[in-house]
């Protein structure tokens, strides 16, 4: 059972491509766990993955647009993203993010990587 120490884990912009998150990421066969933080006014901007993705805000707060619809989550509030929705993520104070995404033919965060 493999064991990890956050620290020792590389921290990098996650998903470039579309977001400003940086972290660390552990991954699996089957799921991807993300440590991420943001800064007051980044985010992602809209975009939509064929991976199931469970947002869990640890601190700060963000306005989550899904599917057409924004919400503000906060500490202690988290989101189910279901696959092909689209979603964008506007950080409104300082935030760290747990991101989980389901791993699909290799991939996870690193969707335009494959």
């Amino acid at each position: 059972m493999p064991i990890y120490q956050l620290e020792d884990i590389p921290e990098e912009f996650v998903t470039p491509e579309h977001s400003t998150a940086y972290g660390r990421l552990i991954t699996g066969t089957q799921v991807e766990v993300g440590l991420l933080r943001y800064k007051a006014g980044e985010g992602a901007r809209q975009h939509a993955h064929p991976h199931e993705q469970v947002l869990l805000v640890l601190s700060g707060k963000c306005r989550l647009t899904l599917d057409g619809k924004s919400t503000i989550i906060g500490s202690s509030m988290a989101a189910l993203i279901p696959p092909n929705t689209p979603h964008a993520l506007e950080v409104l104070e300082d935030a760290e993010v747990v991101s989980c995404k389901g791993v699909i033919g290799g991939v996870g965060h690193r969707i335009s990587r494959t």
